[in-house]
């Protein structure tokens, strides 16, 4: 074996991570491909950190007869103290760690996504949208932002700030279309209309309105990180319009999805 015993362990952990976004993104997953080291590797650190919060209250653990609210209040407790350790046994939490040690996640950011994940479980106390969309998407973006930069926060202009949320803020409401059934199924309803009720949801404008504000702010993020950014984006709008086009009887009952051939065009274009 060469190199180091614990270089060889972190390798195995953003390994470990990566498949974690690769199984459950694969648009996500695609568009990292498009950023350079270490950023790509730390964006699946985070996302796979994000994917098993979702788990812990989607319903994974409740069918592995596991107290969701104990589960995800133990997961965040360790999501917090996790940079403070060199060394985990999990090999998420310990990809995780490394990377919110070089990007400096603050602990208000994360602590507000746990809050939007545990207002999803049953018998919590819902909270206002734009609460509940700031939490569980605008704060991943603003760390995504911490990523792009690594560190240096001096670089997070407001411009950009704003151009992170916007972004997280269009791709949650989008997923909130995409997953009325699921989300149905669960007891879920973060908005007050349903798509079923008219042709034309009032998130839709909101969301072209808000992937135009992100994409304005593309040209001011880091050249190398560009491509990925506007690959994620431009896969985004194409779910966005497919779900527009559909008929509301079928968005009842079926997730759309772009196909992977859409996506991959989608993503050589970015690279334009």
């Amino acid at each position: 074996m060469t190199g180091s015993y614990l270089d060889t362990y972190d390798a195995a952990c953003n390994r470990a991570a990566a498949q974690v976004m690769a199984h459950y993104s694969t648009s996500f997953s695609l568009s990292t491909k498009l950023l350079p080291q270490p950023m790509r590797t730390d964006i699946r650190n985070l996302y796979a950190v994000v994917r098993i919060a979702d788990e812990i209250v989607d319903g994974t653990t409740s069918q592995a007869n596991t107290c969701p609210a104990t589960a995800l209040n133990a997961y965040e407790n360790a999501v917090l103290h996790a940079p403070a350790h060199r060394f985990h046994t999990d090999p998420v939490l310990h990809a995780y760690a490394t990377t919110a040690r070089a990007c400096r996640f603050p602990d208000d950011e994360v602590r507000a996504f746990f809050a939007s994940m545990r207002s999803d479980l049953p018998d919590q106390p819902d909270l206002p949208l734009s609460t509940y969309i700031y939490g569980s998407a605008e704060v991943i973006g603003l760390l995504c932002l911490r990523v792009f930069f690594r560190g240096n926060d001096a670089a997070l202009t407001p411009q950009l700030i704003d151009g992170a949320r916007a972004l997280g803020s269009a791709f949650q409401k989008i997923n909130f279309l995409r997953d009325q059934a699921e989300d149905s199924a669960l007891g879920r309803r973060y908005t007050k209309h349903s798509l079923i009720d008219a042709p034309v949801h009032p998130f839709i404008p909101e969301i072209r309105t808000e992937l135009a504000q992100a994409k304005q702010q593309i040209p001011n993020l880091p050249p190398r990180v560009r491509p990925a950014v506007r690959a994620a984006t431009a896969i985004f709008e194409d779910l966005t319009d497919r779900i527009e086009a559909t008929p509301p009887d079928t968005l009842r009952t079926t997730r759309i999805r772009v196909p992977n051939h859409r996506k991959l065009a989608l993503a050589a274009r970015a690279l334009r």
